[in-house]
């Protein structure tokens, strides 16, 4: 039984209470080729995530999971583990024992955030996967960013009212609703804005609470909105900066809150 391998499930699981991997997961047996320890608690804390893994074994240790790689102490299969989002719900994970690659596990979560299935390749040795479903912790809409946003006009000096709605659209797009109006995915090509001054928009998928929206007018890149979603999913902040068409650059702040 290969039961170390399941670290790499932890080390992809992202920070942030709001990460839909936050809580505890139990493994399905009946659909599961390997016999890891039976359930797995994640709990963030501050910059790191405290990670128990019970059953057969007990394992109690800390991670960082920032996306960078990770020193392991006391795992005898492998000492550092590294990962990166591969899509929305899934990652790659990499375990190296002093540097060299020792397994590679794929981590997928399924639409409705209840299940990961875990997918372990080994030289050598045949793929194994493993199924684990939701045995505790909040399930996070797969867009958070989806809603009706009114902004909270007691945290901004622009006291404008706006309102902004933002549909999902397909797996990986929305439709915006706002000043102006745009369909797009976050792949990072350019889509055509309606009623606005500008004429393209860019998404970027910063993390799975943070969209960066990139408009040109042409060549020229006219403005940057980051956006972030707050934890519990009920508050957005938006940071713009730009330049408006008389050359002068702004910078504003402003809080929405999901109606």
């Amino acid at each position: 039984m290969r039961k170390l391998t399941l670290l790499g499930l932890i080390a992809a699981m992202q920070l942030g209470a709001a990460d839909p991997r936050v809580g505890s997961w139990t493994l399905t047996s009946a659909q599961s080729v390997m016999e890891p320890p039976g359930k797995i608690s994640i709990t963030p804390v501050g910059g790191q995530m405290h990670v128990v893994i019970s059953g057969d074994t007990r394992m109690d240790f800390t991670v960082d999971g920032r996306g960078r790689e990770t020193a392991v102490k006391g795992i005898p299969a492998f000492n550092q583990i590294e990962w990166r989002r591969v899509g929305k719900s899934e990652v790659e994970i990499k375990e190296k024992k002093d540097g060299l690659l020792a397994t590679m596990v794929r981590e997928r979560l399924s639409s409705d955030r209840g299940e990961l299935t875990v997918t372990t390749s080994e030289k050598g040795h045949p793929d194994q996967t493993t199924v684990w479903v939701r045995s505790g912790g909040a399930k996070v809409a797969a867009n958070p960013f989806a809603g009706e946003w009114t902004q909270d006009l007691s945290r901004t000096r622009l006291r404008q009212g706006l309102v902004v709605q933002i549909e999902a659209d397909g797996k990986d797009g929305v439709r915006f609703s706002g000043e102006f109006n745009y369909t797009a995915r976050f792949d990072g090509k350019e889509y055509e804005l309606k009623n606005s001054d500008n004429d393209t928009v860019t998404l970027v998928l910063v993390d799975p609470q943070t969209v960066d929206s990139i408009y040109k007018r042409g060549d020229q890149i006219t403005k940057r909105d980051r956006w972030v979603v707050s934890a519990d999913g009920r508050q957005a902040t938006l940071t713009a900066t730009g330049v408006l068409e008389n050359g002068q650059q702004v910078r504003e702040k402003l809080v929405f809150r999901k109606q």
